[in-house]
């Protein structure tokens, strides 16, 4: 029987938060509605857990911004101060280029963790939560983001 995570070797567990490939419905852009979903989390609860406040407007976060050419605190702030998501999806419109390059996007993402340093860091990780056996199997961040919240068993 593959291994799971062990209960708190990552930190808290949001499974409020959308997968990472779950495409936004305006773009198509993966991994927006989750970053979004993030923003809207912080704007609730003043922050995030620990686990995930260290990778905020950082990491898959920043690499989206980095992307579309803009500063992940711009999309903060349009969540933050937005009255309601049709608010939000309207200034977020007049924030991103007029081509926001989907395809090229998704590829990236849906590859990150497939190089060399990736896979030992994918490796690491999933020893950590006392799942090296998943290592074949878990191969890309994306991934190791819906395997830690329990998107694959």
């Amino acid at each position: 029987m593959p291994s799971k995570p062990i209960p708190g070797s990552t930190g808290e567990v949001l499974t409020c938060l959308p997968s990472p490939y779950l495409p936004h419905r305006a773009t198509g852009l993966l991994y927006l509605p989750r970053f979004l979903a993030k923003c809207r989390y912080v704007k609730q609860h003043g922050t995030l857990p620990a686990s995930y406040a260290k990778n905020y407007k950082r990491g898959l976060d920043r690499f989206l911004c980095l992307h579309l050419g803009i500063d992940p605190a711009a999309v903060e702030k349009i969540v933050h101060e937005s009255a309601s998501d049709a608010e939000t999806e309207a200034r977020l419109q007049e924030l991103f280029p007029a081509d926001v390059r989907t395809t090229r996007w998704n590829r990236e993402l849906v590859q990150k963790g497939l190089t060399a340093s990736g896979q030992e860091f994918l490796k690491e990780a999933l020893t950590a939560m006392g799942c090296a056996d998943r290592a074949g199997e878990i191969r890309t961040v994306p991934d190791l983001i819906d395997f830690d919240e329990g998107r694959i068993e």
